[in-house]
């Protein structure tokens, strides 16, 4: 086995570590950053720690009143302040939307930064190891619905796979979370996942998973370009 650069950690994610040092923009997405572009520069935090039920990642639902994106379910994260770097970018929007104590993270790896054309936003993926569990929850529930930690286990489970159809016609990789599998996380953030997930052999392929539409409250408000628009990386296909 290759040395692992973050020795303190678990055996279970050193897959992650290695696919990190590896895996490419073109593994992820279609699109990169064109050079010269003026593209603005954002950060995500993929947690993964362990829970009560086991290896998990940590993930936001954004309030379902805000105008754009209601209820879509994201890594925490944002836009990069002037003089900050991707890393301290993460962990500093991940302590302000759920109360993550940053110093109980280790940061392992990160992935290429990725573009989403529609509203050209070049956002760097950090991957962290919670080496020191901190209570989190929504710190501000005018932004931060509900926090999560999803079990590995259930995003792994071809039973938890769907594909995701947004009104336009763009179907994407989605999967069903939360206790009653009643929450649905689609997008960027599932279209990580998702890529990831398959570049490592911890999926199954699901050839043909079942389509669901997005949810009113989803749909609601005015579409504005910000992080986490839908984007047509991820895209499958249409109907």
């Amino acid at each position: 086995m290759t040395e692992s650069l973050a020795p303190g950690l678990p055996e279970w994610l050193r897959p992650v570590e290695a696919a990190a040092r590896s895996i490419t923009v073109h593994d992820l997405t279609r699109f990169m950053p064109p050079k010269g572009t003026d593209a603005r520069r954002g950060a995500v935090l993929m947690l993964f720690g362990e829970g009560p039920a086991g290896p998990d990642l940590l993930l936001t639902e954004r309030a379902h009143h805000m105008r754009s994106h209601p209820g879509q379910v994201s890594f925490p994260g944002g836009s990069i302040d002037p003089g900050e770097s991707p890393r301290e970018a993460a962990l500093r929007e991940a302590l302000e939307e759920t109360g993550l104590d940053p110093t109980g993270v280790e940061v392992f790896a990160e992935l290429p930064e990725l573009w989403l054309p529609p509203s050209n936003f070049a956002v760097t993926p950090i991957l962290g190891w919670w080496r020191e569990p901190s209570p989190v929850g929504a710190v501000d529930p005018d932004e931060v619905h509900e926090v999560y930690r999803v079990p590995i286990s259930e995003l792994v489970d071809p039973t938890h796979r769907i594909g995701v159809r947004h009104p336009s016609g763009w179907i994407g990789p989605g999967f069903f979370i939360g206790d009653d599998k009643d929450v649905i996380l689609w997008g960027f953030t599932a279209g990580i996942i998702a890529r990831l997930f398959d570049f490592m052999g911890w999926t199954t392929e699901v050839a043909d998973p079942p389509v669901v539409e997005l949810p009113d409250y989803m749909l609601q408000g005015q579409p504005t370009r910000t992080d986490f628009e839908p984007n047509t990386e991820f895209e499958e296909r249409r109907k």
